[in-house]
Parts: C-alpha cells; structure tokens; sequence
C-alpha cells in the first residue's frame, strides 16, 4: 500500500513538472523543489517586455472578462490591488512559477466557468467589492496592455507567492514582490499623468481606493520554514513589527504619490488551514495554535501601524480589516454560514486535503460552496463572498476599523 501511494504521488509531481499543460498551475505552496529549480528573476516586469512566447499561452485573464453591469454610478474613480495569491487575478499566468492557478479546477465556478489565474474556484473578495463599487473587475497589470483605457477603472498588480520580504515565495519561482508591485504601480500613475495632466491623475488617484493583502506568504515561505535562520534572529513580536515597519515604508512611498484611500488587510488564520492541519497532524481537525498566535500578533501591530499612519499622514484615510476575526467568525458558526466541511479543503490530497495540492479537477468535491477551505491554503468563493460584505459594511460582523468601505467612500470624505 505504502509503495502504491508513492509511485501515485511520484507520478502526479511528475506529471505536474513535465507536462506542459499541467507544469505550472501549482497554488501557493510547493515546500520540496529548490529556489534554483525555476529561473528567478528580480526585474521590474511591465506587460510591454513580455512577448507572446514568454506569456507561456494563459487562460483567459480577468482584462477579457467582464463583470456583470454596475446598477449605478461608479462610486470611485478606480480600485488598485497590491498583494499576494488571497487577491492575483492573473498575474502569475504570465510567469516562471509554480505558484500559477490558471488550470481547471481553478475558476470552475467562476462568472465564466474558466480559470483565470485566481486562487479560488470563483471569485476573489476583490472582485465582489468592486462590484459594490460600480466598477468592473480590475485587470492584472500585467495581462492589459498599458493603455489608460486599460487602466482607467484600476490595476490588480497581486502576485502569488509575494510577501513583505522581497524574497518570501521565491522557492516557488519568479513573483511580482511588494517593492516590485509598488514600481509598478509608478509606472501605471506617469501613464496617467502623461494622458490627463498632472492635476487630474493626482485627483484621480486620491479619490481612488487601494486594498492592499499581503503578509501571509512571509509566514508560510520564509518564518515558519526558517529560511536564513530567521527565529534565532527575530522573535515572532520582533518579527512582526519588522513586517510592519517595511509595509508602513512602502505605504508612505504610495501617500506620496496621492494615494489617499487605503483597504489595509490582516491575515487570515492559516493555523486552521489544511495544509497545516495536515503538516502538524492535528487529530480532530484543531487549529495549529502556535501559527494562529503570530497571525493575532502581526495584526495586532498592524492595527496599532494603521494608528500611527493617520498620525503621521494628515490626509490619508486607512483602514484596517482584521481577516482573522472575519475567518474565524465563519469557522466558529459554520452551521449559520452553510458550511458543514470546515477542515477539509474541497480540492487536494491526504489528510485534510492538505499534503497535496489541488492538481486536477479529479481531485476537487463536487461542491464546494458548503466547504471552507477551497485547496490547502485559500477559502472557496462563498467564504470571498462573505468576508467581502464585512468589508464592505460589516454585513456579517464589523472586522474594519475604524470604519468599513462603505462608510470611507462616502462624499465627506471625498478629496476636492
């Protein structure tokens, strides 16, 4: 039996790495490859210098799927996306990585049925509050084509695999980091200058919102494994005030670039995901409390950072979303929500689903909207659905302060 399931799981890494049409759909983690298994670049990337050849043939990406018509006005002038895989709406089809979520069943409950390159079986929490917002879905950077007719209702530059640290996820392959992500980002706004003036791109931006989700991956890919012996250099609290000093950096550079409005979110409790279930053989499907205790602690200092911001920046208005109160309220009162699989990933293999990951549509549930978890680290679209009305007004329970969306974009707060 033992030899069975391993010639089984040889045969599905080895399909995943040779096979073309199956090489590079791996999600967030794949712990047992070198860094130097996939060439990494640290280049600033911008969809210009891709050519077709390098694109490697993506599925169809959110710049050619419309949403659903908006029913009024757009309530903002744009959504800008930084992050890591809770928010890539496609960015990673266009790399070197395992990392990549552009295979079915990725995207199999989707608007169009496809996958897009989103870590989720439907819809990213993005997606849902742009709609709230009047907008359609917000393109990944590097799937338009630079335009500003491209770029006028906002830019997703989220990455799988990017953290804080420049190189959290680089075991994975090439990703799109923070830093990297922000350069970006300067490209999009002297685009913008360039076609309506300074005034009117400096406008255009302040009244824009910006939601930022990253932090996770320099757990999963960098503390917890101890690359470069990193706890016997920073304890988790030391650790996670570093992780806040460097964002509170990158936040300032994109203040001073008008940005005004900002989404600042948490991190969700991966202790209760199925990868670390699996990982950390929990009996009967108990969270990983060590784990859960640094995602309080880093959003704990996060929250306090946020503070800090609106001292320091007199004309930003932040918010902070703790995704940990939102997810666990969820697992907590499962039965309320419709849930009943709270440990087992719909997708994946082993224990939990969480020691393989979701390679094939053979290895999904039938339906994944009564589970939580959609592979061994990403929620299923109902859980984005969810988690999205708090963000937008607290539908469920109030995990924004101090302040949801809804009530940041209202005219008050509007930059004249």
């Amino acid at each position: 039996m033992a030899m069975s399931l391993a010639l089984l799981v040889s045969a599905l890494t080895l399909s995943a790495i040779f096979n073309p049409s199956r090489a590079l759909e791996f999600p967030e983690d794949f712990f047992n490859y070198s860094p130097n298994s996939i060439p990494i670049s640290h280049i600033s990337i911008s969809p210009s210098s891709i050519s077709p050849s390098q694109s490697q043939s993506p599925a169809p990406t959110p710049a050619s799927v419309q949403a659903p018509a908006p029913e009024s006005h757009h309530l903002v002038p744009a959504l800008f996306v930084i992050g890591d895989s809770s928010v890539d709406s496609g960015t990673n089809n266009f790399l070197g990585t395992f990392a990549r979520a552009d295979r079915l069943p990725y995207g199999r409950d989707f608007d169009t049925h496809q996958p897009t390159g989103r870590f989720c079986n439907g819809r990213i929490p993005v997606d849902y509050l742009a709609l709230r917002l009047g907008l359609p879905f917000v393109p990944s950077y590097l799937s338009q084509t630079g335009s500003v007719e491209d770029m006028i209702h906002g830019v997703n530059y989220a990455s799988a695999g990017a953290g804080i640290i420049f190189s959290s996820g680089s075991q994975l392959g090439q990703h799109i980091s923070l830093t990297q992500q922000i350069q970006q980002f300067t490209d999009t706004y002297q685009q913008f200058i360039i076609n309506m003036g300074e005034d009117a791109a400096a406008h255009f931006i302040s009244n824009s919102v910006f939601y930022i989700s990253i932090g996770i991956n320099d757990y999963i890919h960098y503390y917890l494994p101890n690359i470069s012996n990193v706890q016997n250099v920073y304890l988790p609290w030391a650790f996670n005030k570093f992780l806040a000093y460097t964002l509170k950096q990158e936040i300032k550079n994109l203040y001073n670039m008008n940005m005004r409005k900002v989404v600042l979110m948490g991190l969700a409790p991966i202790g209760c995901a199925p990868h670390y279930l699996w990982k950390y053989n929990s009996e009967n499907g108990e969270c990983v409390e060590d784990i859960n205790d640094m995602v309080m602690e880093y959003n704990f200092v996060m929250r306090y950072m946020v503070d800090e911001l609106r001292q320091e920046l007199p004309h930003i208005i932040v918010i902070f979303c703790d995704m940990y109160e939102g997810s666990m309220d969820i697992i907590k009162n499962h039965e309320h929500y419709g849930f009943n699989a709270t440990t087992d990933a719909c997708c994946g293999f082993g224990k939990y689903k969480g020691w393989i990951l979701c390679l094939s549509p053979e290895m999904a549930c039938s339906n994944a909207s009564n589970h939580i978890w959609w592979d061994e680290f990403h929620p299923t679209d109902a859980v984005n659905a969810i988690l999205a009305d708090n963000v937008w007004n607290g539908l469920h329970t109030e995990m924004c302060y101090p302040m949801n969306l809804e009530e940041m974009i209202a005219p008050k707060f509007q930059v004249i």
